[in-house]
């Protein structure tokens, strides 16, 4: 059985794998690894991942040479990403600044030093408290100011009644019953008669308004306007010779 060359050459090829090396700066929002909490470090994802010690050192071990973007997994805080670069060459890897949604290439100009220093940014806080009772702020409600108008409506409108003129008040009150009948005979299913008492409110209307307007703008049957007294009177004397023969 012959093997090909090339597969020789393969496995003689040396494969350099780098054992990435870091630390987490304790700073004010976490001081320690108790605050920290159960965290690691993770190449791409998940990829590569190393657990941070006491000291808050971290070691990933055997990762390959290429660019992997660096994240801390951590359930109270949250830490920037980076990218790293690991040659294939013995020289140490190049770590630079990384924002999320952007694209990988090309790289930042900033370089930042080896071994990774990571920083925590920001503590997460999921504890809601629970908001006291505020009187203001009930009264901020939508809900709340239809009651207290629709309240005060119902205490102030026995005295507007009482203020009204008796014709207005009739003609309310008439009003308000036919609205009553309508509202009941469309509650009940009765929607001819809910139609007919619409239809009849309308009719009302339209002959009020035309028994409103000005008797001198009406027209007579014929299509011209009444003429004055001083036509009349003119009329009158016009006929007055031609009744007697002296035209």
């Amino acid at each position: 059985m012959r093997i090909p060359i090339y597969l020789f050459t393969l496995l003689a090829w040396p494969v350099v794998a780098l054992d990435l090396q870091g630390y987490v700066q304790w700073n004010e929002q976490c001081r320690n690894l108790h605050q920290l909490g159960q965290a690691k470090v993770v190449l791409d994802n998940g990829i590569s991942y190393g657990g941070i010690r006491r000291d808050g050192g971290f070691t990933i071990p055997n990762v390959l040479p290429g660019t992997y973007i660096l994240s801390v997994i951590s359930h109270d805080h949250v830490f920037d990403k980076l990218r790293v670069d690991i040659p294939e060459s013995e020289s140490p890897p190049e770590v630079r600044p990384y924002i999320p949604g952007t694209p990988v290439s090309p790289a930042s100009a900033v370089v930042l030093p080896y071994p990774i220093v990571l920083s925590p940014t920001q503590k997460l806080d999921f504890f809601m408290p629970h908001q006291a009772f505020s009187l203001v702020g009930m009264f901020k409600n939508p809900m709340m100011l239809m009651m207290l108008v629709g309240g005060g409506m119902v205490f102030l409108m026995p005295y507007l009644m009482k203020n009204m003129d008796p014709e207005v008040l009739q003609d309310f009150e008439k009003r308000q019953a036919k609205i009553n009948n309508i509202q009941s005979s469309l509650q009940s299913g009765d929607l001819k008669s809910g139609f007919s008492a619409l239809m009849s409110v309308a009719e009302e209307e339209a002959s009020a308004a035309v028994d409103k307007q000005p008797q001198d703008t009406k027209a007579s049957p014929s299509g011209l306007k009444h003429r004055g007294g001083k036509n009349k009177k003119r009329l009158h004397l016009r006929a007055v010779p031609e009744a007697y023969g002296l035209s």
